[in-house]
């Protein structure tokens, strides 16, 4: 299993969560786990993902959910899982 961390932070609004987990499930990711939560108007939102069966390249898939964050106001950040452990371990 290759796992993968993505993160979307924004002010809120509706669809983030459709339009993010429809793009997942269009490129076949599974999204193991997820955990969101609005405070004060913003939207914050976790998910693990399973990278295993996906076709394309890494950079691709998270060059185009960046790009979705710009289009839906959101921040959306991409990170492998080996990457994030050892950015959080410092």
């Amino acid at each position: 299993m290759k796992k993968t961390i993505i993160t979307v932070v924004g002010k809120d609004s509706v669809g983030i969560i459709a339009k993010v987990c429809t793009y997942l499930a269009d490129k076949g990711i599974n999204i193991l786990d997820i955990s969101q939560t609005i405070v004060d108007g913003f939207f914050n939102m976790m998910m693990i993902v399973d990278f295993e069966s996906v076709d394309q390249k890494f950079v691709v898939i998270a060059g185009e959910l960046e790009k979705m964050g710009e289009e839906i106001g959101c921040v959306i950040r991409v990170q492998r899982e080996e990457i994030f452990d050892k950015m959080h371990r410092l």
